[in-house]
């Protein structure tokens, strides 16, 4: 459909990937080709049901193996209008349908049996209401979106829009509209964001491989946590300008430490956090992982704004925290972020921080803790100020692999518990604060 040449994947590139991935630990989810067997219909569309006899062919061989596979995805960006084409979301529910048959059947005598996932497409409110509709309760494990919210990689201006809260707040709607269809539908199925490269057509050097990505990596994934959202798959881990490698060298871009903090720190219960002051401020907590107390995650857009934060606890409504990971458990327990003290200097994206001043106010109410307490702190920032660089420095120091690969360690900064936190402008804090004490954490 694209001008590409027939692929093929043959068995014995199936055996070395599978291979690969037993090596690595990795959770693979694989995508088919839903197209197979359609025709055009009058309305540009296409329709007929899918032939599904080449992916239950690959199916049963995985299965024969013993290849553990996570998932097996329905196609690829045909939801709603498309991309290159569509198809109806009646026929596609008839689809799934077919496909979770197939699996059940192959794997009926497997304890393990693996996920259904479809469409792999853009959110339409319509069309994915009602293939939710058609596959409840339990005929479809996931479904998954795709987004690249910050528009072709080629744009000129992707830093201003990385950088613009109302851009970044643009995908909330999407979140919590599907987060609301699957709540009011009663069904089983979960959210996924099942590709996500933020700039499509390849991402943009220097930007969607550099330190300033983080900034829509790391809201992107609060965000999406905030609804519910239970599995993020970036766009990618090697390949194009937005791969979490470098596609020469295999060293790691920032997003790769950016992911990989977050995967240690932030546990899979959410807290509602609410931040007062600048709106430059992303602020998201969750239960910290495998460690008492919360872990906090502030972000600041603001080049020429230091910002000096406290936290307190509040009690919240019912629905203060959930969990990400289970449909129920909703707990109380709220975080509010204040904004404390901060002064204006001058910075431009991309190049170097000229002179600033900083007031400083006291930070009342900060979370209760004893004499001597301390929270663990993680500040990354670009090098050398440069929003565009691809080495990322935690708390100063460049993060770089050994000469043997290895992923270098990522130590924190002990902080007196009872000093505000502060996030210097253009930077990424992580924050972890085990004495703080939130009841849905316990």
């Amino acid at each position: 459909m694209f001008g590409f040449t027939h692929g093929c994947l043959p068995l014995r590139r199936w055996d070395e990937l599978n291979a690969f991935f037993h090596k690595s630990g990795a959770k693979i989810v694989f995508g088919l080709n839903a197209m197979n067997g359609r025709v055009p219909l009058p309305d540009g569309s296409m329709g007929g049901p899918w032939d599904y006899t080449n992916a239950a062919s690959l199916i049963h061989y995985t299965a024969y193996k013993g290849y553990h596979i996570h998932g097996w995805e329905l196609g690829n960006e045909l939801s709603g209008n498309g991309v290159g084409t569509r198809i109806g979301a009646g026929q596609y529910a008839a689809d799934v349908i077919t496909l979770k048959t197939i699996v059940d059947d192959i794997y009926r005598s497997n304890p393990s049996k693996p996920l259904v996932l479809a469409p792999g497409g853009f959110f339409d409110p319509g069309w994915f209401t009602e293939l939710i509709v058609k596959t409840k309760p339990n005929l479809l494990n996931v479904i998954t979106h795709h987004i690249y919210n910050l528009g072709a990689g080629r744009d000129t201006n992707l830093i201003e829009k990385i950088l613009n809260p109302s851009v970044l707040d643009g995908m909330v709607s999407i979140f919590s509209n599907l987060q609301g269809i699957l709540k009011s539908t009663g069904t089983s199925t979960v959210a996924w964001v099942g590709e996500a490269g933020g700039a499509y057509n390849s991402g943009h050097h220097l930007v969607t491989d550099a330190f300033v990505f983080s900034f829509w990596f790391l809201d992107q994934l609060g965000m999406s946590a905030k609804y519910d959202t239970k599995s993020y798959c970036r766009q990618s881990l090697i390949g194009g300008n937005y791969g979490l490698l470098n596609t020469t060298t295999f060293q790691p871009n920032p997003d790769y430490y950016s992911a990989l903090l977050w995967h240690r720190l932030m546990g899979t219960k959410v807290l509602a956090t609410t931040f007062n002051g600048t709106n430059k401020i992303r602020a998201y907590a969750h239960c910290a992982r495998d460690s008492p107390g919360i872990t906090l995650l502030l972000i600041n857009l603001s080049g020429n704004t230091k910002t000096e934060v406290s936290v307190t606890a509040q009690a919240a409504p019912a629905a203060g925290a959930h969990k990400h990971g289970a449909r129920t458990g909703y707990t109380t327990a709220q975080v509010s972020v204040t904004n404390q003290a901060a002064a204006a200097g001058e910075h431009k994206h991309g190049g170097r921080r000229h002179g600033r001043k900083f007031g400083h106010a006291p930070a009342p109410g900060f979370a209760a803790a004893a004499d001597g307490a301390t929270r663990d702190e993680y500040h990354l920032t670009p090098k050398g100020g440069d929003l565009r660089s691809q080495v990322m420095l935690l708390n100063g120091r460049a993060l770089a692999t050994g000469a043997d690969g290895s992923i270098p360690r990522l130590e924190p900064v002990k902080v007196d518990a009872a000093q505000p936190i502060a996030v210097a402008p253009y930077s990424i804090v992580f924050v972890r604060i085990s004495h703080f004490h939130a009841p849905a954490c316990s």
